[in-house]
């Protein structure tokens, strides 16, 4: 089984806390990438990453003085978001660790995806930014099948923990004889299933820690999760779609 996770917008540098085990399995690519931003004016950057005056000069100067073989921070504590906190690598025990050197995988528009401790440099390239590249208009079309073919070869189960921007790069790509199963969490509001963003980023962080801490390696044994109150609805799920819902699920009728 291999887990997939987006990355976070927010990343940090940290070359202490655990060594880099190795460079990204697709860096060729990443360096085609790096050279098609660098070759951009600032104003095209601006538009490309769809941000503020002062996060476009900050990721310029990291554009402009970027190495990606030199002074890496490994995956896993690079991204900073929500998802990331809630998984906390930085305490995690060793054998934990280890689980998540096998199963989890992060997807990126930057690095295509990513071991944990791969060693990657601080980036912004969201997976559906429009930047052309050897004839690909977009990032969808730059991967294509790369990312699902390598997982492929890895496993015969994706467990997706990924947001749909990313998800996509992989999803449509697999081979039949791969199972891809979504987990999503969701509450009930006025008899409607909704799903909360922060909530579910919270989720999907604490649910890649509760499968480290519990060693799940079949499809099964992730219908047990319980973290932040959310609780397998069997009513709800397919043989695809593991649907986790909040609350007390007998008390409010069951799912």
């Amino acid at each position: 089984m291999r887990i997939i996770i987006s990355p976070a917008k927010k990343m940090n540098i940290d070359t202490d806390s655990f060594a880099v085990e190795g460079l990204p399995q697709f860096l060729g690519e990443t360096e085609q990438l790096k050279a098609a931003m660098q070759a951009k004016s600032d104003s095209e950057l601006q538009r490309l990453w769809r941000c503020n005056d002062a996060i476009t000069q900050q990721n310029v100067e990291r554009l402009r003085d970027m190495d990606l073989q030199r002074n890496l921070t490994p995956a896993i504590l690079s991204y900073e978001g929500i998802q990331y906190q809630y998984m906390a690598p930085g305490v995690m025990e060793n054998g934990h660790l280890d689980y998540l050197r096998e199963h989890l995988r992060i997807l990126s528009g930057f690095y295509g995806l990513l071991r944990p401790f791969d060693g990657v440099t601080p980036y912004r390239l969201e997976m559906q930014a429009q930047l052309t590249v050897d004839g690909c208009k977009g990032l969808y079309a730059f991967w294509g099948g790369r990312l699902a073919e390598q997982l492929a070869v890895e496993t015969d189960v994706v467990l997706n923990l990924a947001s749909k921007e990313y998800s996509r790069a992989v999803g449509p790509h697999l081979p039949p004889a791969v199972r891809m199963i979504t987990c999503t969490f969701g509450e009930l509001k006025d008899g409607k299933v909704i799903e909360k963003g922060t909530m579910c980023k919270m989720a999907r962080g604490q649910m890649v820690r509760w499968l480290a801490e519990h060693g799940v390696r079949s499809p099964g044994e992730v219908r047990n999760f319980d973290g932040l109150g959310y609780r397998f609805s069997a009513g709800l799920s397919t043989e695809e779609k593991y649907v986790f819902m909040k609350g007390d699920c007998e008390r409010r009728g069951g799912w």
